[in-house]
């Protein structure tokens, strides 16, 4: 993720935990925990124009009326303190996509939000040489197969880092890196799957979608539109409270059991596409993270089909 994306993410999550604040401290107590994130986010809310900041509000404020009506647990009455956190970015390294918590110790309750300003992206996920996916993404060590398969393709990226190579001097890079690379990761995924008892595709969506429910919030600029999606795989979500109610019932959807399919994207050399049971389809783009070589690539995953019980809700802005 570049500079610029970076500081409007955690702007936007600035605006976002700035106007929770502000809306819920009419009804309830509330305070906002002033940790490092916080004045990242601060420092980079401040590098915008007032226009921006403007526009940031407008759709923050947006998806945050649709979460009161499927949190009532948030405004609802209580002799507790509620709390606003944003969460540091080590916490999506161990599994936690979510940005922003909301937090009533009083009831041992929480919900977590991750908002995006203009992309979709889940996760941004390496390949190397030495970086095992099949275990991170779901407990079962690469074979051999792979190991050997990838082998040459890191040895070639090594031997153009020492030469101080630029990714765009590499006149043949989708033949002798990405293709290669994703054919290896393709093969792989679709040999552990055939060997191993275990639920691969269930066991990996949760490791693209994180280990809490979460429900997230995407800014989309050009359209004046805050797109909610509720991720409540668990149940952990749209929780009813005593005197406030919910004014939509979240369902818990089904998690996948079986891949259908794993394939290039129709005429592209550098993105797969996963089909699964119930609904579930992924893109996995590789893509150099830097201009300079480096022996190890990114992935830009993005949910492109998703099963019907995962809300999706726009929020138009005002």
């Amino acid at each position: 993720m570049s500079n610029k994306s970076n500081n409007q993410g955690r702007a936007y999550e600035f605006a976002y935990i700035l106007s929770f604040f502000d809306e819920i401290k009419k009804i309830r107590p509330v305070r906002i925990e002033k940790n490092s994130s916080f004045y990242s986010a601060e420092k980079a809310w401040n590098t915008l124009s007032d226009s921006e900041k403007i526009i940031y509000k407008k759709s923050a404020i947006a998806g945050i009326f649709m979460i009161f009506d499927l949190e009532p647990l948030i405004l609802e009455d209580g002799k507790d303190e509620l709390e606003l956190k944003i969460q540091s970015d080590s916490e999506g390294i161990q599994g936690d996509v979510r940005d922003i918590l909301i937090i009533r110790r009083g009831i041992e309750w929480e919900i977590g939000l991750s908002v995006k300003h203009n992309h979709f992206a889940v996760k941004h996920s390496r390949l190397s040489k030495k970086l095992d996916f099949g275990d991170k993404w779901y407990g079962i060590p690469c074979s051999e197969t792979y190991w050997n398969d990838i082998k040459p393709i890191f040895d070639y990226l090594d031997k153009e880092k020492e030469k101080g190579s630029k990714w765009k001097d590499l006149s043949n890079k989708e033949e002798d890196v990405y293709i290669p690379l994703l054919n290896a990761f393709k093969n792989e995924l679709i040999r552990q799957n055939k060997l191993e008892e275990r639920n691969i595709p269930k066991v990996m969506v949760e490791y693209l979608l994180g280990k809490f429910d979460f429900y997230k919030l995407i800014s989309i600029d050009n359209k004046k539109t805050t797109q909610l999606q509720s991720y409540n795989l668990r149940g952990q979500l749209n929780k009813q409270g005593i005197s406030r109610k919910r004014k939509r019932e979240l369902p818990i959807p089904l998690l996948p059991t079986r891949i259908v399919a794993l394939e290039f994207k129709p005429g592209s050399k550098n993105t797969l596409e996963l089909y699964m049971d119930g609904g579930w389809q992924f893109s996995f783009r590789i893509h150099n993270a830097s201009s300079k070589v480096e022996a190890s690539l990114k992935f830009d995953i993005q949910i492109i089909g998703m099963p019907i019980t995962i809300i999706s809700i726009d929020c138009k802005w005002k």
